[in-house]
């Protein structure tokens, strides 16, 4: 059984205008379906079965897109703010049409990983406590991180509030406790996303998070060659690897 839409809807869909500028360009006989112009920008259409064509163009049809963004700090993790400069504020049209939302935040001050897209049950499976999809950041703490750390993230701490947290895996990369300010770098893993969970663990061990970025959500892993702000669509594998990992 052949899954179609109309016509003006898979166009506004692939970035090709609003519904009344699409039908302007059906009437002037810029679009095609399988090689013949069309009159009726209402034809009801398969969008992975036909061929369609504006102008010379072929319409690429993606139902939903993933996209991996390096978040650069300043920015808020949110689809619209009147005074914060947000996330989809950094891109372009050719991914902004499809109506994408950040999965889960970061901090305004906070970098790394983010995923962006229009997958509602991905997004779902990804943030759902049930699932505890591994997130890991790369923290530099002031104060010197030890092994009674490890131990306490890795038993759970209790938060200001008073939730006590899953058990965390704190990996200890590099302590300088020859400075001023000793100053920590380490990596963690959590399995929930409390708010501002990562500077709150570390504050119920007396210190203090001076820099945090997400390196990992699931089996997705940050591109290191993505700069502050850059993003780019999930491989295939990629995507085959995060979808297995979110359901698990």
């Amino acid at each position: 059984m052949r899954s179609t839409q109309r016509l003006d809807k898979l166009l506004a869909h692939a970035g090709w205008g609003t519904r009344s500028e699409i039908k302007k360009l059906v009437k002037r006989g810029a679009v095609t379906v399988n090689g013949r112009k069309v009159k009726d920008s209402g034809l009801q259409v398969d969008p992975y079965e036909d061929h369609i064509q504006v102008g010379s163009e072929p319409v690429d049809y993606k139902e939903f897109i993933y996209i991996m963004m390096n978040k650069p700090p300043g920015v808020i993790s949110a689809t619209e703010d009147v005074r914060e400069k947000t996330v989809l504020d950094l891109l372009g049209p050719e991914a902004s049409h499809f109506r994408v939302f950040p999965v889960g935040r970061l901090d305004k001050d906070t970098e790394g990983l983010l995923l962006l897209t229009n997958d509602g049950k991905l997004a779902h499976n990804l943030l759902s406590p049930k699932k505890e999809v591994p997130k890991t950041y790369f923290a530099e703490v002031e104060g010197i991180v030890t092994d009674e750390d490890r131990f306490a993230f890795s038993k759970g701490v209790s938060l200001d509030d008073g939730y006590v947290t899953l058990p965390a895996e704190l990996v200890i990369l590099n302590v300088d406790a020859a400075a001023d300010k000793p100053l920590s770098k380490i990596e963690l893993t959590i399995r929930e996303g409390k708010f501002h969970q990562v500077k709150r663990m570390f504050q119920a061990v007396g210190k203090r998070v001076v820099y945090l970025q997400r390196i990992s959500m699931g089996s997705l892993q940050l591109d290191s060659h993505l700069s502050p702000g850059g993003y780019r669509e999930l491989t295939e594998k990629e995507l085959d690897n995060l979808k297995h990992s979110s359901t698990e």
